[in-house]
């Protein structure tokens, strides 16, 4: 089976099945549940800012995508989707997805990984870390670098150091989807917007209190 069928006409077999705030599910066609189709449109969807998790459930032939209406709406999803069907890989021998189980993703992984007894975080870090010092203990003349960048990286490495930055990642992330929102709208019209500076208020604390517990072991 090749994956060389007319975008227009795949778009027009593309239906939106359920729609909430920030959730649409799409029924696809069986040329876009092939392994190499669905990766070039979840790709292709992730690129578009507000979107957060894409889910293509080949055998049941639908696209689930959820995303922040404060950085992006259905059309922007849409125009997406269907400026991806341009894109799709020609010319391969693409199976279609037979079970039930999405295509990988980093967070299906993750999880996966967890169920399946895999080691956490901090564990495959320092794991890690074993291995580069390992390396760097082979060249002597590394040797003098290894002992002062593995204390460094040992600190850096502990589940708390890790949880911070993630913590910090997603702070960052918030702060860049909603910008637009916050000097054109939020800090013109405080009071309108209440609401939100509360829910940041209460968020920085949230982050504040959980740093000084984490300095206070």
């Amino acid at each position: 089976m090749t994956s060389t069928a007319d975008p227009d006409a795949l778009s027009r077999q593309i239906l939106v099945r359920h729609r909430e705030p920030g959730h649409v599910r799409f029924a696809l066609p069986a040329e876009l549940c092939s392994l190499p189709a669905a990766r070039t449109i979840e790709a292709a969807l992730r690129l578009q800012d507000g979107v957060y998790r894409v889910t293509i459930h080949a055998a049941e032939h639908k696209l689930s995508v959820f995303y922040d209406e404060h950085a992006c709406d259905l059309h922007a999803v849409a125009r997406r989707l269907f400026a991806a069907l341009g894109e799709l890989p020609a010319g391969d021998d693409a199976r279609v997805l037979a079970s039930g189980e999405a295509l990988a993703t980093p967070a299906s992984a993750a999880k996966k990984g967890r169920a399946g007894g895999g080691l956490n975080i901090e564990a495959r870090a320092r794991r890690a870390l074993r291995r580069m010092m390992q390396a760097m203990a082979r060249h002597p003349q590394l040797r003098g670098v290894q002992a002062r960048v593995q204390p460094i990286l040992e600190s850096a490495l502990t589940e708390k150091a890790i949880i911070n930055f993630l913590n910090d990642l997603l702070a960052f992330y918030l702060i860049r989807v909603h910008w637009d929102l916050i000097t054109q709208r939020w800090l013109r019209e405080p009071l309108k917007f209440r609401y939100a500076w509360l829910t940041i208020f209460y968020l920085v604390f949230l982050l504040v209190r959980y740093r000084k517990s984490g300095d206070g072991r």
